[in-house]
């Protein structure tokens, strides 16, 4: 599986286990349709292996931890289950580890699915899959989406109880009585049994993390920060815009850039892509604005129009990339960003800023993933990559995806 990428279920007990090169912790959360716990019970982790519908098994360091999820037994109300993982060692993130997330018949022991989040750092937690209901059906999505403060802010956001440890307390200036003992707090990421804390800021998720539709009106992205192209309960499949947009970082300078899209199939397969020298793609259902040499003035720099309800059945996936074929680097160049706009309205849907750059010639702005539902789902990006033309973009796009 890819990013964003789902499958129907095919068996009504499934185990998803999450495998890496170093002992992981690996939890189970059930959601309500408003995406939160209804209290600490639907927190499934190994100090509480079991809850409706859900269960934790333990690898014991051997082999990975599991959840298993039985449909049929999931209650009323529960419309997603999420899968998280995070490193047991306290501090350890996710760079230069890859984690796998295998999809099983819970009966059977076959492999529905497999899924491995590319592109990890920082993180020290993951949603790394989620077991879904959807019209009447259960479903599995890939997701990948991470956390730079562990298991707590996984907890926190999706409304589990957790208690920070208290700071060790200044030595006392001369003996006296001890105090009754107070019960000690739960390790971060623990339940919390009884009423919640004092109300305390939130661990905030990291960049990327949650997931979010078109509702609400226009969404402003972070890097790795998914949207949903869906408004009003339906899937947005009329024609869009996507523009990108840049500026000299320094001034008097002019700065060629080239933007581009490519298109894939499901198997991440290279089916074609759309840049100045190829102004039309797949039928005419992707179309290109034409080369912008300076960068300078207002505005979107290029524009790429995509018409979702008329691309073929192959096509499942875009990435939306800009290069510098004259080698100029982004550290030369300011203000890049992509939005995409309703062709229709004018009106701007999502918008993704770029804030940091690198001495590198190419970078992958965006990507749109379709779903099985039909709905496609749109990434923020910001990766860059060594190179000066869309061709050497294909390979890693793919790899992104």
């Amino acid at each position: 599986m890819t990013p964003g990428s789902n499958i129907p279920l095919t068996a009504a007990r499934v185990a998803v286990d999450v495998a890496a090169p170093v002992r992981l912790d690996v939890s189970g959360l059930l959601l309500t349709a408003d995406g939160k716990v209804r209290s600490d019970d639907d927190f499934i982790f190994f100090n509480q292996p079991s809850g409706p519908g859900v269960t934790y098994q333990s690898g014991g360091g051997s082999t990975p931890d599991k959840i298993t999820v039985d449909t049929a037994s999931v209650p009323p109300g529960i419309e997603k289950i999420v899968v998280t993982a995070s490193p047991d060692a306290a501090g350890q993130s996710f760079q230069g580890i890859e984690p796998t997330a295998t999809i099983r018949d819970a009966d059977s022991g076959s492999v529905l699915a497999t899924f491995t989040p590319p592109q990890l750092g920082a993180e020290t937690a993951l949603v790394i899959v989620e077991i879904y209901l959807r019209n009447g059906a259960w479903k599995a999505r890939a997701v990948g989406q991470g956390y730079s403060n562990g298991l707590a802010g996984i907890a926190t956001d999706f409304g589990v109880s957790v208690e920070e440890p208290a700071p060790a307390a200044a030595p006392a200036p001369a003996p006296a009585p001890a105090p009754a003992a107070a019960p000690m707090a739960p390790p971060v990421g623990r339940p919390v049994q009884g009423p919640p804390p004092p109300a305390a800021a939130p661990a905030a998720p990291a960049p990327g993390a949650g997931k979010i539709n078109l509702d609400k009106g226009r969404v402003s992205l972070q890097k790795n920060q998914t949207v949903s192209l869906v408004k009003g309960g339906k899937p947005l499949l009329s024609q869009v815009k996507m523009g990108l947009g840049w500026e000299p970082a320094f001034r008097g300078k002019d700065i060629d850039l080239d933007a581009s899209v490519i298109a894939y199939g499901p198997q991440r397969n290279h089916v074609d892509s759309c840049y100045f020298g190829k102004l039309s793609i797949v039928n005419g259902a992707i179309k290109h604005s034409g080369d912008n040499l300076t960068g300078e003035g207002g505005g979107d720099d290029e524009v790429i129009v995509v018409d979702l309800g008329r691309l073929p059945q192959d096509v499942t996936g875009l990435v939306f990339t800009v290069n510098s074929f004259s080698g100029q680097k982004f550290t030369e160049v300011a203000k890049a960003y992509c939005r995409l706009i309703d062709a229709a309205s004018g009106e701007e849907l999502v918008r993704f800023d770029l804030t940091n750059a690198e001495a590198q010639t190419g970078v992958m702005m965006a990507k749109l993933i379709k779903q099985f539902s039909g709905e496609w789902e749109m990434t923020a990006m910001g990766q860059f990559v060594k190179s000066r033309t869309v061709r050497g973009m294909v390979k890693p796009a793919a790899q992104a995806l």
